[in-house]
């Protein structure tokens, strides 16, 4: 395609600071001091300040983007600092807006930034998007995607989407208003439940990845403000990092959009009874702290002899514990006994014979979700005795056995 129209129009001429902080920029074929100072003038929001809106925010600043509007409303974790690089150890705890903004300081005093600390969502999401150039989509959930999304079709404001998990990514640029404009709906009509998408809490990422990608993003951001160069519009760019290989698919209008409703009646939510923590250490008879920390070799069979008290004072069979994590998880510690059996294992059984012995099967996560996908599907293949432990992992570690390491 040919270049699209700058978004911007140039501010007003450069101070000989401004020449000197940016002259590896004005020595660039395609820019030069029109383009810097229409970066000046532009306004960018970033949605998202975590591992896609770090790098973001990074080279944004140090471009000289005039404004940025920072939309987040989570708090830093330590988990977050392997690959969250704009957040420093003694931010834990505070707001990752805040310290995006102190980054964005330090590194550039022309840059001015506006924090925005609340939940995007598709009620206010126009609201927080109007006024803005570009806007930047890091968000880590597809309802926040999806109100992003449509907030700049309807805005007519060009988005720059991307996605990491383990090591995969795949980015777009979505321009309303050109010829086939797409937007996420194309790519994703049908938007999936939560419960069918691992998170990076959940799967992992490399860390390094994440600021491959924020890279690129922040490039075609400055691309489509100054008006050079070829954005990847209509097309989706996927990396494998594990190999290093990219490839493209093309992407186009696909018409009518699946809703949610007629997504669920294609696909009808299994109703699954829930079991705490502390209630399913009272029927393995396990009694914090475990001696599970570290997590030891994952039995190849559940221990499903004998049997303990339910709920009426009756004895009942010991459940099988399924953990559907991965085995890098469970080396994290477990419950005591559980049987690993990573979630993609568990959806591709297709009976149970030689899978699971009879008798009750409670199934844990890190935090349910995954849980959830393994549970409904042994509930499909006729098991009838199958609930999930409410929380995962994380729950019982809060609940039961505080030793263990939270991650």
């Amino acid at each position: 395609m040919t270049p699209l129209p700058p978004l911007v129009e140039p501010g007003p001429p450069l101070t000989p600071e401004q020449v000197s902080r940016y002259s590896r920029h004005l020595l660039v074929p395609g820019m030069g001091m029109n383009a810097q100072r229409r970066l000046l003038n532009a306004r960018v929001a970033v949605v998202g300040a975590g591992g896609l809106g770090s790098p973001v925010l990074a080279y944004l600043a140090a471009a000289g983007v005039g404004h940025l509007t920072v939309i987040d409303d989570d708090d830093v974790d330590v988990t977050n600092l392997q690959r969250q690089v704009i957040h420093r150890a003694d931010a834990v705890g505070t707001p990752k807006g805040a310290s995006a903004e102190a980054f964005v300081r330090g590194l550039n005093p022309d840059v001015s930034v506006v924090v925005r600390h609340t939940r995007i969502d598709a009620a206010n999401a126009q609201e927080l998007l109007r006024g803005h150039d570009v806007v930047l989509d890091g968000a880590d959930n597809f309802p926040t995607r999806y109100a992003v999304s449509d907030a700049c079709v309807a805005l007519g404001v060009p988005l720059v989407w991307a996605a990491v998990l383990r090591f995969d990514a795949q980015l777009s640029t979505f321009v309303p208003g050109v010829e086939d404009a797409v937007s996420l709906r194309d790519l994703f009509p049908v938007p999936p439940r939560a419960e069918d998408v691992p998170s990076c809490s959940e799967a992992g990422v490399l860390g390094a990845l994440v600021g491959q990608v924020g890279s690129i993003m922040a490039a075609e951001v400055v691309k489509l403000l100054c008006g050079f160069g070829e954005p990847l519009v209509g097309r989706i760019l996927l990396i494998d990092a594990l190999t290093q290989r990219t490839r493209e698919v093309p992407l186009r209008p696909v018409g009518a959009v699946v809703q949610p409703e007629q997504r669920e009646q294609l696909r009808p939510v299994v109703p699954l009874p829930e079991v705490g923590p502390a209630e399913v250490a009272a029927m393995l008879g396990a009694g914090p702290p475990s001696s599970a920390a570290g997590g030891g070799e994952a039995p190849t069979r559940p221990d499903v002899i004998g049997s303990c008290p339910t709920g009426d004072g009756s004895m009942g069979a010991v459940p099988v514990v399924l953990d559907v994590r991965e085995p890098a998880e469970h080396e994290l510690g477990t419950v005591p006994g559980a049987l690993l059996v990573p979630v993609g294992e568990v959806l591709s059984w297709e009976d149970l014979d030689h899978h699971l012995p009879p008798g009750p099967v409670v199934v844990y996560c890190k935090a349910g979700p995954r849980a959830q996908r393994a549970a409904a599907h042994l509930v499909r293949l006729g098991h009838h005795e199958v609930s999930v432990m409410t929380g995962g992992i994380l729950a019982w570690i809060e609940q039961v056995d505080p030793t263990l390491p939270s991650y």
